[in-house]
């Protein structure tokens, strides 16, 4: 039950996360509340994996598990600072509490944030996506044609490249890097073709991080027991 929770929160965190960097479709109000909600879910998400920050110390550290740890730390600096950064410019949700001080920092984190954590979350979905892969193979107990692997393998190859080339033309690095103050958003293109392109864009990453994984386990072909239980969450 507990793991079933852990999946459907996951799940729920990565739709809210497409909401979130669709700005343009949803608008500022909506922008703030879908905000809330991943800082919502992301604190239910480590309460139910705390076990996670106690194996920190327990264990081999080997590349795949310092690789994961790395990730994760980045991934909660990322939120932290996308909290802090909405709470300071929020104009609806909390507005209340009146903050007009570090605006401007407030708007530069916001937007470098926003990027990384994206970046940063597509990544550690594709550390995980192994899991994902095993319960397709549960599915079909193991059955599927060579010919149908091999054509999905195709596919995300072909979606992690255009992904990629989507990422570029983009020109996300300037937001993250903060090359540029402000993000462009095409407030002329279709909702699908927002939430479509960030979807392949998410695949680049989920890709990257999955294959970085394997290539990573090869430097250890039997890893500890404590090392593989502890780096598949949070």
């Amino acid at each position: 039950m507990k793991q079933k929770i852990k999946i459907f929160i996951d799940v729920l965190m990565t739709a809210v996360l497409l909401a979130l960097m669709a700005y343009q479709v949803v608008g500022d109000v909506l922008h703030e509340w879908f905000g809330t909600g991943m800082l919502v879910l992301f604190i239910v998400h480590n309460i139910l994996n705390y076990k996670w920050y106690a194996s920190l110390f327990k264990g081999k550290y080997k590349p795949q598990r310092v690789f994961s740890v790395l990730v994760n730390i980045a991934v909660l600096a990322a939120i932290l600072c996308l909290g802090y950064s909405g709470i300071v410019m929020s104009r609806n949700v909390f507005a209340f509490l009146h903050i007009g001080k570090g605006m401007a920092l407030a708007r530069s984190m916001h937007l470098a944030a926003s990027y990384w954590g994206f970046v940063l979350m597509s990544l550690h979905l594709g550390l995980h996506w192994g899991m994902i892969i095993g319960l397709f193979r549960k599915l079909t107990k193991g059955k599927a044609p060579a010919a149908v692997v091999w054509v999905m393998r195709v596919i995300a190859a072909a979606v992690a490249v255009y992904g990629a080339v989507l990422f570029i033309k983009a020109d996300i690095f300037s937001y993250m890097f903060l090359k540029n103050d402000f993000a462009f958003f095409d407030f002329d293109k279709s909702a699908f073709a927002v939430f479509a392109e960030y979807i392949v864009m998410m695949g680049t990453w989920i890709f990257i991080g999955y294959y970085i994984a394997k290539i990573l386990r090869l430097f250890s072909k039997k890893p500890d027991a404590v090392t593989d239980k502890n780096e598949i969450e949070p």
